[in-house]
């Protein structure tokens, strides 16, 4: 946790709501990730009078195990590409670099720290009462928090994802994406069982800092749900640089063999390694939190049900973000957050739009994408069109590196709309976000092609592509 401390500040704030009396608060948020904090805050700048729990730490997976510290490793995965390219523009950058994982390591630790006591002030400035511990639903009004009780006329769950791990001999020697951030040491080779975008990441940044990966996958292929260009692209990439993969492959047990571990497969093939990193999914964080004992209505995942207002089957109970399981993404937890407090404290309508949300994976080279697949979209329009090119970026002319980069755009021919938009490249990420603008304002194809490109940079293509390959 970010503060050892309960804080309760007074309202600065205009308020619009008038606060209950029956309760002790108007709002209760279990859960100090994105989407709760985002709702605590804004609730509390309406006039609700607010209180928030967390148990573990203040901005939730995407600050403390996700997002923020997977992004920084990413960038300190790259230099190692970059210190062997350098050498083309001119550079001599001396004897063999080193890299000293701890440094990195309490580098991370440090920024994370300076993020959750952010969070914290942000909270506590917004007049919100910040409670420590493990918050339980005892009924629709009221939570439990170790020895005290708290009530409130609603309560919002926040609480998250949690990665999951299938049931498997020798469990206890694996780590996830909580773990794997805070190694002790390390590792000189790992394997990795799974095939999204988890696993991916990892895959690329542990590669970068210098460990011999290696990826099982049940299937045939990583990222599931991608579109197949995309999916065959990165594969064929991240193999060129030495990753690599073991399709139509699952764990029958994991061993431990002095310092090491020996992963046996259901085929009977035995792959000894320093590490094992289980990346097979996340699931609803809905344990423990009592819900059972107001009957909240959960799916097959565990995942708690809400209608378009995000509300429960208990009327005072409410759920956004990853925890309902829908779109698991931090923007669109603190997007749900912010439609959900404007509709009960603000009398604001509106709806979170959840069609054409971009989105990155940060692998190596990475993704970004926006819209549907090609798969989608030929399910859904029958005259679609595909543009497509794949090429060497700019750098790498000089640099050295084979790899190269893929785009590609899909427009329906009758109305020419853009209806997809997929890139695996650098910068992925920070293009398609633009892109994604331009497509959820309608944008056809004639714009895009009436668009003068930035010359020289790889966005540009998506803006001088003009014939269709399919």
């Amino acid at each position: 946790m970010a503060s050892q401390t309960e804080h309760k500040h007074t309202h600065t704030q205009t308020q619009t709501h008038t606060p209950s009396t029956q309760y002790d608060y108007d709002l209760f948020v279990i859960g100090a990730g994105s989407g709760g904090v985002r709702a605590a805050r804004m609730a509390a700048g309406h006039g609700a009078s607010v209180a928030i729990v967390e148990d573990l730490y203040f901005g939730g997976t995407c600050v403390n195990v996700g997002c923020v510290p997977k992004k920084l490793y990413v960038y300190a995965s790259q230099f190692s590409e970059s210190f062997s390219g350098a050498a083309g523009f001119g550079w001599n950058v001396g004897s063999q670099p080193t890299f000293d994982w701890p440094t990195l390591v309490a580098s991370k630790d440090k920024e994370i720290k300076r993020l959750q006591s952010v969070y914290d002030n942000m909270l506590s400035k917004s007049g919100v009462h910040i409670v420590n511990g493990r918050g339980t639903i005892l009924d629709a009004h009221t939570i439990k928090v170790a020895d005290k009780t708290y009530t409130a006329e609603r309560i919002i769950v926040a609480t998250g994802g949690w990665p999951f791990v299938p049931d498997v001999a020798g469990k206890e020697h694996i780590v996830t994406s909580n773990e794997i951030f805070n190694l002790a040491v390390l590792p000189s080779k790992m394997v990795i069982v799974g095939g999204g975008y988890i696993a991916v990441e990892f895959a690329g940044i542990m590669h970068g800092l210098g460990v011999e990966v290696r990826i099982f996958e049940r299937g045939d292929k990583v990222l599931r749900g991608f579109d197949e260009d995309i999916r065959d692209f990165l594969m064929a990439e991240m193999i060129k640089k030495g990753i690599k993969f073991m399709p139509h492959t699952n764990v029958d047990r994991i061993e431990q063999v002095g310092t090491g571990f020996t992963v046996h497969t259901t085929a009977g093939e035995t792959v000894a390694t320093d590490l094992v990193m289980y990346a097979t999914g996340r699931v609803p964080n809905t344990k423990n939190l009592g819900l059972d004992n107001v009957n909240v209505a959960l799916d097959s995942t565990g995942a708690i049900i809400v209608n378009e207002d995000y509300q429960t089957n208990i009327p005072s109970i409410y759920a956004l973000g990853d925890v309902t399981n829908r779109v698991n993404l931090t923007p669109v937890a603190t997007a749900e957050g912010m439609f959900l407090v404007n509709k009960l404290y603000a009398n604001k309508s509106g709806i979170v739009d959840y069609e054409n949300i971009p989105t990155a994976v940060f692998s190596q080279p990475s993704i970004g994408t926006v819209g549907l697949t090609e798969a989608q979209a030929r399910e859904k329009f029958s005259d679609i069109d595909v543009y497509k090119t794949d090429f060497k970026a700019m750098k790498n002319t000089l640099s050295g590196s084979s790899e190269r980069t893929l785009m590609k755009m899909l427009v329906v021919r009758s109305t020419d709309k853009v209806v997809g938009m997929h890139m695996v490249g650098p910068d992925a990420g920070e293009i398609i976000q633009g892109f994604a603008v331009a497509m959820r304002a309608g944008a056809t194809k004639a714009i895009f092609d009436s668009t003068i490109g930035i010359h020289p940079t790889a966005a540009e293509e998506f803006v001088t592509m003009r014939k269709p390959v399919g």
